[in-house]
């Protein structure tokens, strides 16, 4: 594809005064800052001529769309940069990326906007938003679907369940399919079908020389491995092309509600239970506080396959204990999928640790039943792995955690900012209880230091940074769990 190379201009005077709409906020160019931190200046000429450029839009501090461009999920995270380009197609992401890299420019990547520490947002920065690249084009004879890098889960979702199919995606549905599917992509079919990233087939990605580059098992080989769980590093995820399944929409499903006061008996029967259970089956306890406000255990459920066969596998679960509640049974999957959206909804605050449990041992259950005080921290819940997603060696992609039992959270979300301190401090603290318990953390979530994103990768790190050293030398995609390159 054919791209526009950004002149490196200087400030002129009539090039200013031409600039559609934002004359008198490029006049003297644009501040900005480096991929170093140091503030630079962006030359009113160039700025205007990546506006001109892209069939999306440029949007500058002051702009219509632009306060609404910046915000992402996550309140929490209040940032501004100096430019936002608008991507309407791959053109303009490579537009944009090329304009970065040539002035060492910081960059981040909005697709849904939900990461959690608040990456795909920057101060000062280049913010590459995606949110108008949200095509799903399915094919339902070749069972595929070929999906635009700014899509959200749900409209995948929505759009492969009318042909009876489905792949692997997450459980809030506005989340976006790009952080989503380059971190690994857990969800409640991922036992059965694997993770996103399994069922990647090829992925079209604009690299840090502004280079569309398509990959897949045939092309660009080393690019495809390293997107499937290296995050964000290696460029701008403009589409994905994913395998689908053939999917029954109504599942067999719900949830079994214990007291809280039963929650280490519980836990410890859901990882004996757990060990036995077929691909089709994922069971996943949350703790939380009931709208009267007490601590309840929820074991949530669903079974991807027969209906008569998921009853049989659920049976033990519903007998245990003495519940509260149980609504286990014919659901739509769809109505499952979008359960947590408002409780997740866009503006709370939102703070989070996780990480992975190799194995559910009586020492991990009482330090996740001890403490969860349902206050500071309004929720731990497991994400239930093995299956499919355990059967694919660890270096068979860059995502290296095949063979952990959960990945289990620690999340605090409220409304008055005034409480932050607080609720923070309280994630951390259950995070340090449960952290030796824990090996490993899924990279979508990381907001810790470099060296410990380093050893998350194991025995695959190294060949992460080969890759990233040959296609972002300079780390201009940095914003994510950063693999450095050798050369940074």
């Amino acid at each position: 594809m054919k791209r526009r190379t950004f002149c490196k201009a200087t400030v002129a005077a009539a090039a200013a005064a031409t600039f559609p709409a934002c004359s008198t906020k490029v006049a003297g160019g644009v501040p900005a800052i480096s991929l170093s931190g140091e503030e630079l200046t962006l030359e009113a000429a160039a700025v205007k001529e990546l506006g001109e450029s892209l069939n999306g839009r440029l949007l500058l501090s002051g702009d219509d769309g632009y306060d609404a461009a910046r915000t992402i999920w996550n309140g929490m995270i209040d940032k501004r940069p100096a430019l936002i380009a608008v991507c309407a197609d791959a053109a303009d992401v490579q537009n944009a990326v090329t304009f970065a890299s040539e002035r060492g420019l910081l960059v981040a990547v909005k697709g849904g906007g939900h990461s959690f520490p608040g990456k795909s947002v920057c101060e000062g920065g280049l913010m590459i938003d995606l949110s108008l690249m949200r095509s799903v084009e399915v094919n339902a004879e070749e069972k595929t679907a070929v999906v635009g890098g700014g899509a959200l889960l749900g409209q995948l979702d929505t759009a492969t369940f009318a042909h009876n199919l489905a792949t692997t995606t997450g459980i809030v549905s506005h989340t976006g399919v790009g952080g989503f599917t380059l971190g690994g992509g857990f969800g409640r079919t991922d036992r059965k079908f694997g993770l996103a990233i399994d069922n990647v087939l090829a992925a079209d990605l604009v690299t840090a020389d502004g280079q569309l580059r398509h990959v897949s098992a045939d092309e660009n080989s080393d690019l495809y491995w390293a997107i499937r769980g290296g995050g964000g590093n290696f460029g701008v995820a403009t589409s994905f092309t994913y395998q689908l399944h053939p999917f029954e929409p109504k599942i067999f499903g719900g949830s079994v509600v214990y007291p809280f006061e039963q929650a280490k008996d519980v836990l410890l029967f859901y990882a004996e239970y757990s060990e036995s259970l077929p691909d089709e089956a994922n069971v996943e306890p949350i703790g939380t506080v009931s709208p009267e406000g007490d601590k309840i255990l929820v074991v949530e459920v669903c079974y991807a396959g027969d209906h008569k066969k998921a009853e049989q596998v659920f049976a033990p679960l519903r007998a245990f204990g003495k519940p509260m509640f149980d609504d286990i049974g014919p659901l739509s999957y769809q109505e499952l999928q979008t359960k947590y959206d408002g409780v997740m909804g866009h503006g709370l605050q939102n703070y989070l640790k996780s990480g992975y449990i190799p194995e559910l041992t009586p020492a991990a259950v009482e330090a996740i039943v001890e403490n969860f005080d349902g206050e500071n921290v309004s929720m731990m819940w497991f994400q239930h792995l093995g299956g499919q997603t355990a059967r694919v060696a660890p270096d068979a992609t860059a995502f290296a955690h095949r063979k952990v039992h959960s990945n289990f959270g620690i999340q605090g979300f409220w409304t008055d900012e005034a409480e932050s301190d607080q609720r923070i401090a309280a994630v951390r603290k259950y995070y340090a209880a449960m952290e030796p318990h824990m090996a490993g953390f899924y990279t979508n979530l990381n907001d810790d230091t470099e060296k410990k994103t380093w050893g998350n990768y194991g025995s695959n790190y190294e060949r992460l940074v080969k890759i990233k050293t040959e296609f972002d030398p300079h780390n201009l995609f940095r914003l994510n769990a950063n693999i450095r390159p050798e050369s940074a």
